[in-house]
């Protein structure tokens, strides 16, 4: 079992690095030998993971995504499957091996949610957190970070078959929300699985490495719900994370009824629209929000306190929207029961 402390520098990869100088791979290098990908997840994308940051292609001090996107910040030499909620990561999500190979380095016990307590100082030069890293045939290598304490399932000299859990998605390391940050590289250089061999200048080039079956389910969302729901008081960034938002979802005898809406991915020049409805159809609350920056996460909530005669039993309905330009680039709707006393 390899220690925590930084590897040798003959390795390709160091673990306890995640933002790095990328150099990313160029074309002609070992397309030949692409490897093929599976899920380095447990989750269904687009609903109960999200893919929050792709690999940086910009060499300059700015950013952008395999899609000359905004999905991605300086340096980020990864893909971030994210998970919804601190909810989800407590029910347990398994990392698996994205591909088949030998278990090359390992790095466990490092505790969940040290960012939080003790901010950037407290994860220098760990900041992949607990993590596993498997080397494959023709070079290829595969780095898994913020697993849970205490979860991995495997230990250096290994060998592991492709789907084959490795650990749990955690909080330990650099990171401020429960996700799997999955670093490719080749011939130790930095590739990304959506672009590979593509010019760092390119917009939708190169070749996917993933597994054919799972590139319709990988593709490329501009922007995302992440989570929708119903409150009884104003709503915060971390209510939404906790994931207990159905704990105490509004009845007829709530004070208030608030709904509320969290997305991942918007852009600057968006107007977002949220609209709660009462059982006639009638509006009963709505927020509008222009968005004056890119966001990697935002949320929006609107609501209304319980009239004199009480609220009126039957559905109510929220409704999302955002627009760009004009033209309606994401909605989402969601409903609320609620029965007479």
């Amino acid at each position: 079992m390899m220690t925590p402390t930084r590897p040798p520098a003959t390795t390709s990869f160091l673990l306890s690095t995640l933002i790095v100088v990328l150099v990313l791979a160029i074309p002609g290098n070992g397309l030949a030998e692409r490897i093929q990908l599976g899920m380095p997840i447990a989750c269904e994308p687009g609903k109960t993971c999200y893919i929050q940051n792709y690999t940086d292609r910009d060499p300059s001090p700015a950013a952008r995504d395999f899609k000359c996107g905004t999905l991605t910040y300086d340096g980020h030499n990864g893909t971030d499957f994210r998970l919804p909620s601190l909810q989800a990561q407590r029910v347990g999500v398994d990392v698996l091996a994205s591909a088949s190979g030998r278990v090359l380095r390992t790095r466990e016990n490092l505790p969940d949610g040290a960012f939080h307590k003790g901010a950037r100082e407290a994860v220098r030069n760990v900041e992949c957190g607990n993590g596993v890293l498997v080397q494959h045939d023709d070079h290829w290598e595969t780095q898994y970070c913020h697993l849970a304490t205490g979860s991995l399932r495997v230990k250096t000299g290994d060998t592991v078959t492709r789907g084959q859990p490795l650990g749990r998605v955690g909080l330990s390391g650099l990171t401020e929300y429960p996700h799997l940050h999955f670093t490719v590289r080749h011939n130790g250089s930095i590739t990304d699985p959506f672009a590979h061999g593509a010019s760092p200048e390119s917009c939708g080039g190169g070749e996917m490495l993933w597994d054919p079956a799972l590139q319709a389910r990988l593709r490329y969302q501009e922007r995302a719900v992440l989570n929708t729901g119903f409150a009884t008081t104003p709503v915060t960034m971390e209510f939404i994370e906790d994931g207990r938002t159905d704990a105490e979802l509004p009845s007829a005898a709530s004070a208030a009824i608030v709904a509320f809406v969290r997305i991942i991915g918007l852009k600057s020049g968006d107007v977002q629209r949220l609209v709660l409805s009462g059982p006639s159809g009638k509006v009963i609350a709505a927020n509008n929000a222009p968005v004056e920056n890119n966001k990697a996460q935002a949320f929006l909530s609107t609501g209304r306190k319980r009239p004199a005669n009480g609220w009126d039993p039957g559905t109510y309905k929220a409704e999302y929207t955002v627009e760009h330009a004009g033209q309606v680039v994401l909605r989402e709707l969601w409903e609320l029961p609620v029965q007479s006393h």
